[in-house]
């Protein structure tokens, strides 16, 4: 896990008008510490989203599991967590921020230490549903709790060190899972990847419980109850079915889910809509969407994580059931993606200040040109593919990727205003997540359908292609943003 702090305090400005604090420490300053908490907080979820690829067939072996309840286990986290992120935002502005960032921290540790003690593989999969919930009280906050306190440069800062947190998290989890089941530390095996955050959890709460300022919105809304309801039949009714329907052989239930999805999606914009126009707060304000920047990088936000989340899934499953690497191999061949990520982040605020948005296209041509390379390398010599020929593309789409995520989440908040601050995290983490789930289903299922057929080389050239076809989109996209970052 990589987080990265500057040495320079984020001091906390002026509450914005429609928000309050109670700081938690003398002046009140999210400083150096704090940043450093809620960033570990954004950290651990997305970590855990990918950290268990590389562990699958240990799970698998260990409790005879079978494809569908691996799938599950990847499933019911994404699921869970995208389906409830919208509502800890919602929570978070209303009982307070810190609050429910202790509350989510706690869970976190405490369903990680279900999972890793689980017995058997349905016992797993209610532990990673139960833990993909607890995540998605614990992460809003972070970006709320960074968007209420700060404000000018230092968001700036902030945010961009968030995006890189993101990005490195998401590569990071898949090399740290594949070095704990190698490991076997103790004897636990796979069981490390869970057990892991149990003292990153407790060490989290007490430090967050004294450097995190408490931020809250000052006329906090109550829940909307059909709103919520709604948004998580639609969430459930499009990723379940794609995510296991390969499987499970698309039974009867996948069918009727998938017809439910449209249904429930327009029932949730119709209500939201109907609920905002009467004077009422819903969950998810449709005039959030009138703000050009949120709208427009949030359609950018989706064709590149389902992308990023569809290549860490095929690329794990690929390198270990198709050449046959060990979990650390299959971990280490991301190290250049995590390491140029990285170096792009920490290049980024420098390159917007002087070309503005048009750092993300640069981005995207870059992930392009790297991507291509990748799929030369699979083509030329699938069978003797070594980590030699994978390092080049892969470090150049992960540079690509670092020049891209930080500077779309900076523009997706930029205009949100502070009373808005949770649900306008929300909205960005749980499209986000919601991506990120369902590249996994829609590239991890084409991938797995092609590879009896055409041989696991050929299947992943396809999906990578697939995956090509997404960024020229994001990149295509970013031509229409503001030539300056607000």
């Amino acid at each position: 896990m990589v987080v990265v702090v500057t040495q320079t305090s984020i001091r906390t400005q002026a509450p914005a008008r429609g928000a309050t604090r109670a700081p938690s420490d003398a002046d009140g300053s999210l400083n150096a510490l704090g940043l450093f908490t809620v960033l570990l907080g954004a950290a651990l979820p997305l970590i855990d989203f990918f950290i268990v690829n590389v562990a699958l067939p240990a799970m698998d072996r260990d409790l005879n599991a079978g494809p569908a309840l691996l799938e599950l286990v990847v499933a019911g986290y994404g699921v869970a967590y995208a389906v409830l992120l919208v509502l800890g935002g919602r929570l978070g502005d209303t009982f307070g921020r810190r609050r429910l960032f202790l509350a989510g921290m706690a869970a976190f540790g405490v369903t990680s230490l279900a999972c890793g003690l689980a017995p058997n593989a349905w016992t797993l999969v209610a532990g990673r549903v139960a833990q993909g919930a607890a995540a998605a009280l614990l992460l809003p906050q972070v970006l709320a709790t960074i968007h209420a306190t700060t404000s000018g440069p230092r968001r700036a800062r902030a945010v961009s060190l968030y995006g890189a947190t993101a990005g490195l998290a998401m590569v990071a989890g898949q090399i740290l899972g594949g070095v704990l089941v190698a490991a076997d530390v103790a004897g636990t095996g796979w069981r490390a990847v869970f057990l892991v955050n149990v003292p990153v959890a407790a060490a989290g709460l007490v430090v967050a419980a004294r450097a995190v300022p408490e931020t809250r919105s000052k006329h906090p809304a109550p829940v909307d109850v059909p709103g919520t309801a709604l948004l998580a039949l639609a969430l459930v009714a499009l990723l379940l079915p794609l995510t296991e329907g390969r499987a499970a052989g698309w039974p009867l239930w996948t069918w009727l889910l998938l017809g439910a999805f449209p249904v429930a999606a327009v029932a949730f914009y119709v209500t939201e809509r109907r609920l905002e126009s009467s004077g009422r707060v819903p969950l998810l304000p449709p005039s959030l969407f009138a703000l050009p920047g949120l709208r427009r990088g949030l359609l950018m936000i989706l064709p590149f994580s389902a992308g990023f989340g569809g290549f860490m899934f095929v690329i794990a499953v690929a390198l270990q059931q198709g050449l046959r690497y060990g979990p650390v191999e299959a971990g280490l061949a991301l190290t250049p993606m995590a390491a140029a990520f990285f170096v792009a982040s920490l290049m980024g605020p420098r390159l917007v200040s002087r070309y503005g948005n048009r750092v993300v296209t640069a981005g995207a041509v870059f992930q392009a040109v790297g991507i291509v390379l990748l799929m030369l390398a699979v083509q030329r010599d699938w069978t003797g593919l070594s980590l030699a020929d994978l390092a080049p593309g892969i470090a150049i789409a992960g540079f690509g990727q670092g020049l891209q995520l930080p500077v779309l989440i900076r523009g997706i908040l930029a205009e949100v205003p502070a009373e808005r601050a949770g649900v306008g995290s929300g909205v960005m983490v749980t499209t986000q997540q919601s991506a990120l789930a369902l590249g996994v289903a829609t590239l991890g299922t084409l991938f797995l359908t092609l590879s009896p057929s055409m041989g696991m080389g050929d299947a992943l050239a396809r999906t990578l292609a697939i995956q090509l076809v997404g960024i020229v989109i994001t990149g295509l996209l970013s031509l229409r943003l503001p030539r300056l970052l607000a």
